[in-house]
């Protein structure tokens, strides 16, 4: 496999990561049949891929949603364990494939639980009133601290603003042909 080389602009200072356009598929076809419902979600960054797969709907009647929620979480880590050595395989295959660690998680009725993800720091500079924000969620309980503060942001916008980043991706992968079709230099 041959690494793609950035082409970004200057100041770039993310090392070469192999391309993993083609992750989705490799999980697809690499996951044993019978672990999700339907195809897995694969989500990729530069530092980590997330597989995340629906779980067969459980049987049977619950007396309430907690108890449902409960069984469906309980079915979750059922799964987790059952597959580890697997799942730690298939890992080390993409890890070395795709030069990323490998995340899981699964999914179940309205319960979702993400396992071995990563936590990946990231350094910013905020002005005060970007920072008054962020001390505002930790004095008010919202969040521990300011990292949990920017976090919980960032959630929050990415929840808002799905559509906008998913037209914002799509039209960045377009840049990305273009510039995979333009010379090497």
């Amino acid at each position: 496999m041959r690494k793609q080389q950035w082409r970004g602009g200057p100041g770039w200072q993310q090392s070469e990561v192999p391309p993993a356009d083609d992750a989705a598929a490799w999980f697809s076809g690499r996951l044993p049949d019978g672990w999700f419902t339907g195809q897995p979600e694969v989500t990729v960054d530069r530092e980590e891929i997330l597989v995340v797969g629906t779980l067969p709907t459980l049987e049977g009647d619950y007396p309430d949603d907690a108890a449902r929620a409960a069984a469906e979480s309980g079915r979750i880590a059922r799964w987790r364990e059952d597959t580890r050595e697997e799942r730690i395989e298939i890992a080390r295959q993409a890890e070395h494939r795709y030069g990323r660690k490998v995340a899981w998680g699964a999914r179940q009725g309205d319960t979702e639980e993400l396992f071995t993800t990563l936590s990946v720091p990231v350094m910013t500079r905020l002005r005060q009133p970007e920072r008054l924000i962020l001390d505002t969620l930790v004095s008010s309980g919202v969040a521990r601290s300011r990292s949990d503060a920017l976090a919980w942001t960032v959630r929050l916008v990415g929840k808002h603003a799905e559509e906008w980043l998913g037209s914002l991706r799509e039209a960045m992968s377009k840049v990305d042909d273009l510039r995979a079709q333009g010379p090497d230099l």
